[in-house]
């Protein structure tokens, strides 16, 4: 985005332009409250722009069949289900199983069919290596960032044609984007984002919102 003149706008008015950002999208009560619970749990969760990415990305494929690594208190689930297709199903991991609980009862309090969630209670380096190749039409990666790398190359992995992988916090809290940032956590962003950049079939796109999100397309 430029100003009249073709320049960007300066510093403070891009932050200006992201608070309006996410103040703009307004939450319904389940997603209150889910937020309710991600406080109480001290599990950070996602941004509403975020949210209102995933859901938009999910509608976008038309998303039946969607991983989640990362549960938490349910708040980026609900955004999925959100967008997805009316009889997809959300497999969501993680291995606290605190997690689980408060994310059953955020999908209790939003309505949703429990057909519609699989919820498994695990270690995501264990669970991954055990879903089908191709089979999913969106993955979104949530997880420590240490390892982002071994969790973007499964997602990868799992996608089907067409399929989109999200990579939450993928600037590592803005590490990335300073060069001198040689510290386990900037590394890990950057090499999961060069898997990323480096498959020919993934067709990238970094995104500002919260965090930091890099998507990226499969090819059909």
């Amino acid at each position: 985005m430029t100003d009249s003149t073709g320049d960007a706008p300066p510093a403070a008015d891009r932050a200006a332009l992201i608070d309006y950002a996410e103040t703009a999208i307004v939450e319904d009560d389940a997603l209150v409250a889910a937020r309710a619970r991600a406080d109480e749990l001290g599990a950070t969760p996602i941004a509403p722009s975020v949210g209102a990415l995933l859901a938009l990305l999910a509608r976008l494929c038309d998303a039946r069949a969607v991983v989640e690594i990362g549960t938490g208190a349910g708040v980026s689930g609900l955004w999925l289900l959100n967008g997805m297709a009316t009889d997809g199903v959300l497999t969501t991991i993680d291995p606290e199983p605190e997690h689980h609980r408060a994310a059953r009862a955020s999908f209790a309090s939003a309505e949703i069919a429990p057909g519609r969630t699989r919820l498994i209670n695990g270690s995501p380096r264990d669970v991954l290596p055990r879903l089908t190749d191709s089979s999913y039409d969106l993955v979104f990666v949530d997880g420590p960032l240490l390892q982002l790398p071994s969790y973007v190359a499964e997602a990868i992995r799992m996608l089907r044609p067409g399929g989109v992988v999200v990579v939450h916090n993928a600037t590592a809290d803005g590490a990335v984007a300073d060069r001198s940032r040689t510290d386990p956590p900037a590394a890990a962003a950057r090499e999961a984002a060069v898997i990323i950049a480096r498959d020919g079939r993934l067709l990238p796109l970094g995104v500002p919102p919260g965090a930091g999100v890099l998507a990226a397309a499969k090819a059909r």
